[in-house]
């Protein structure tokens, strides 16, 4: 049995292709079998048994090396291994992998050296085939074993990490690279290693390499295989795509912000959020007034500020409200002022701003802000500057950079822009409202009649518009109450409205006629006067009898020129629809068109409401619907005085900003059998009108 297995043991490495040998030290004998001989290109009659035939054989690079190696194990007795080059005849080159032991004699010295060895060359050259491949291509690779050491370094890797592969190789990835414990780096290597799965990511590498890398990893039974490459330009690229589009992202952020409203101190508000923290840590904006001449620190206004940590946003609202009263002359803001250029500020920002505050609070602010770095940028518009825009960095953000102030000037062009039209829309819309306004006069006060009036432009231009009411009393004694619209929108349309009120209430006084009368004799003179004007109008007269006085109660008459109908609201709460006769024709259609008149009779105590359509119209909104919850909130609101109906009528029915203009009169017919109410006023008629209306007006009241 024993000699079976010895045989099949034999046949096994004949089959392998290893050769054995036994070098005799006493006699110098070397002695090989046949397949060692024919590995070394020897036969048994060329092969002399010595030493020096194996020597003869291995490559002249490789000979020392594997001597040492013998001679090591012999000094020794232990055992030995090499890998190294034979050359055969003809040149040609082998590689052989050897193994063996050095075997001591009785005397304790190596007497024999036993061993194996067999042709690796296949397998060497394959390595040799991947080892040329990692040297060529363009990624960096290494190895790192199953203890983290370096067992391969290709020259790419070398070039990227600084470091040469004989520094590299059997040294410990986390002793050479010591920021990558801890860091993407080490987890995603370990994670791979502990899955058994390749792992891919990107991660910045500090000093001294200061650098992105892309980084593939697969483990392998003898470790870890890493390919990586140096993706930091590219990362420095998208960083300064994604700057730019958060540049353009904030200008558009600006713009839009700054054309959404008109209102110069809530555009300035914005402003301030918006620069933080894509511009600075936390910035002032200051205002100057309206005034058109030079502009001094005393026209100034700290109005926005704003702060990214919002544990420091009380400090800067504290600062803010102090720092121009307690700026020393030559600030930073007197420069900017002066230049009309932008103003850098020294560093560290906190010092230089320091030493040109007066001792207080804004200084004590400034120390727990500290800002290192600052400027201060004009906001300029058509010639002149309209406010300041100052921004401020701590230590940690760096300083501002060309591209950031050129992204902060842009900013402070498109806000000084913005505000100077807040600025100049506001003058307009004050001056329009003054005119508008100075043509809608105080209605007048008769007897027991209290009349409210009320105007609200549109809030979408600085425009002002055709909507008026008018009150007036005539001769007799009577009083007309006029509400009406032209056609338009525009500074037109408000020549037209007062052209057209005043042909109406000369008329009205002169020829004291009734509401249809009244409005037929102002469509003829529109067209002898050639007026091309379209407008709504209702007038309505408030008349009493000594009789109706008597039985406490008045008539109203009116007549609609394509107006919406008045509302009548009874004293216990009632709210009617006073539609009477159908609506005529508009004015300036056709002077000969029939005006009609409607009468009703109503006790004392009610309430008159006259309204243009600007109260009910909503865009998006059914108009019946909200003429019905105009209705409604009448009812709810009958019980208050008049002037409070009025602006509690305004506020629930146009919250905000109109989006039309809306003028109404309202008209309060108190009882008569006692005093005058105190919240109606006094009772004031011109001279040439009887305040009761019993009572003959001085002079002949004219007729038709």
């Amino acid at each position: 049995m024993q000699e079976a297995l010895r045989l099949l043991e034999r046949l096994a490495m004949e089959a392998a292709g290893i050769g054995f040998y036994d070098w005799d030290l006493t006699t110098g004998r070397l002695t090989w079998d046949d397949h060692l001989l024919a590995l070394f290109g020897y036969t048994q009659e060329t092969f002399d048994g010595t030493i020096d035939a194996f020597d003869a054989r291995v490559h002249p690079q490789d000979r020392a090396r594997v001597r040492e190696g013998l001679d090591a194990a012999i000094a020794a007795s232990s055992d030995w291994g090499a890998e190294y080059r034979i050359v055969l005849p003809g040149d040609t080159v082998r590689w052989v992998t050897a193994r063996g032991r050095a075997i001591a004699g009785p005397d304790g010295r190596a007497a024999h050296v036993l061993g194996a060895a067999f042709d690796t060359t296949a397998h060497v050259e394959a390595d040799a085939r991947v080892v040329r491949v990692l040297e060529s291509m363009p990624s960096a690779f290494f190895s790192l074993d199953d203890d983290w050491r370096f067992t391969y370094v290709n020259a790419e890797a070398e070039k990227l990490l600084g470091v040469t592969r004989g520094e590299l190789v059997g040294g410990s990835v986390w002793t050479l690279f010591p920021a990558a414990v801890t860091s993407h780096f080490e987890r995603e290597y370990r994670r791979a290693v502990e899955t058994g799965r390749p792992v891919a990511f990107e991660a910045y590498y500090p000093a001294p390499l200061d650098g992105w890398f892309e980084v593939r990893a697969w483990p392998g039974p003898d470790g870890l295989s890493v390919y990586f490459v140096d993706v930091t330009e590219r990362h420095r690229q998208q960083e300064e795509l994604a700057r730019a589009a958060r540049r353009a992202q904030l200008i558009a952020d600006v713009t839009a912000s700054l054309v959404e409203t008109l209102d110069a101190e809530e555009a300035v508000g914005r402003l301030a959020q918006l620069t933080v923290p894509a511009l600075a840590d936390w910035c002032i904006v200051t205002l100057t007034g309206d005034e058109d001449e030079a502009v001094d620190r005393r026209h100034l206004t700290d109005i926005g500020c704003w702060h990214a940590d919002p544990a420091l946003r009380d400090a800067v609202e504290r600062y803010t409200a102090h720092r121009l009263q307690a700026l020393a002359p030559g600030s930073y803001v007197d420069r900017v002022i002066q230049t009309r250029r932008a103003q850098p500020v020294p560093e560290p920002a906190h010092e230089a701003i320091a030493a040109l505050l007066a001792p207080g609070e804004a200084r004590d602010m400034l120390a727990v802000l500290r800002p290192e770095h600052a400027v201060l940028l004009p906001l300029r518009a058509r010639g002149r500057i309209v406010g300041i825009l100052s921004l401020f960095r701590d230590v940690e953000h760096g300083p501002f950079t060309s591209e950031d102030l050129t992204t902060a000037w842009e900013v402070a062009g498109r806000a000084g822009l913005a505000l100077d039209n807040a600025r100049l829309y506001r003058q307009q819309r004050l001056l329009a409202e003054a005119l508008q306004r100075s043509m809608l006069t105080d209605p007048p006060e008769p007897d027991h009649v209290e009349i409210a009036v009320r105007y609200e432009p549109a809030a979408e231009a600085a425009q002002i518009g055709g909507d008026w009411y008018d009150a007036f009393l005539q001769r007799d004694g009577g009083t007309v109450v006029v509400i009406g619209d032209v056609v338009g929108h525009d500074m037109a349309a408000a020549a037209s409205m007062g052209q057209l009120r005043s042909l109406l209430r000369g008329i009205g006084v002169a020829t004291g006629a009734g509401p249809a009368d009244l409005l037929r004799e102002v469509d003829e003179a529109m067209r002898t006067l050639q007026a091309p004007t379209l407008a709504t109008a209702l007038v309505a007269r408030l008349e009493q009898t000594v009789e109706e006085r008597a039985a406490g109660v008045s008539r109203v008459r009116w007549s609609s020129a394509g107006h919406l109908p008045p509302l009548l609201v009874t004293a216990d709460g009632a709210v009617h629809v006073l539609r009477g006769e159908r609506s005529d024709l508009l004015l300036g259609v056709d002077a000969e068109t029939e005006r009609r008149e409607s009468v009703v009779t109503i006790e004392r105590g009610a309430t008159l409401l006259l309204h243009t359509d600007g109260l009910v119209e909503r865009r998006g909104a059914d108009l019946l619907e909200r003429l019905r919850e105009l209705q409604d909130t009448l009812g709810d609101l009958a019980g208050l005085p008049l002037t409070d109906l009025c602006d509690e009528l305004l506020a629930r029915l146009v919250p905000g900003h109109p989006d039309d203009d809306v003028a109404l009169v309202a008209v309060r017919l108190h009882p008569q059998d006692r005093e005058r109410p105190a919240e109606a006023g006094p009772n004031v008629v011109p001279p040439d009108v009887p305040e009761d209306p019993d009572v003959p007006a001085a002079g002949p009241a004219p007729t038709r």
